[in-house]
């Protein structure tokens, strides 16, 4: 019950925000992970996101329609589509994403302690067995390199 209300609350401003734009919570995710991997490909977003193709498109669509984001075919394999964020799209997604970690910020400085660390442990032991948390690890080493 705590996190489903937690949850609300961590996205009640960024849902607002999106609003404005004619675009849902599923376009701010798809933007916080393009910002986060650049040129990532539209195969990868799809196991990063763990949903279907079929799901991606219509928001990928709308996105781009909205020049948020932009599609290039891969140099090194025309099959493939990369995906990078517009101005405009870093902008929104760095608003978004400000306004969260400010939340957070204020949530931990006001309880003291090592409360930041026993929140990401526990988001922590949340996401390791999930196929996207894996696969975006994969992606975010493939880019460092």
């Amino acid at each position: 019950m705590l996190f489903y209300f937690g949850y609300r609350t961590f996205t009640e401003k960024p849902d607002q925000m999106i609003e404005k734009y004619g675009i849902q919570r599923v376009h701010h995710r798809i933007l916080f992970f393009i910002a986060r991997v650049q040129g990532i490909t539209v195969n990868d977003l799809l196991s990063i996101l763990e949903v279907s193709k079929q799901a991606l498109n219509v928001p990928l669509r709308q996105l781009y329609e909205k020049n948020l984001i932009t599609m290039v075919q891969a140099d090194y394999d025309k099959r493939y589509k990369q995906l990078y964020l517009t101005d405009k799209g870093k902008q929104l997604e760095s608003e978004l994403s400000q306004v969260q970690r400010e939340q957070m910020k204020t949530i931990f400085k006001s309880l003291g302690g090592n409360h930041q660390e026993a929140w990401s442990d526990v988001m922590n032991v949340l996401a390791k067995s999930r196929p996207g948390q894996q696969h975006f690890n994969k992606q975010i080493e493939e880019h460092r390199n």
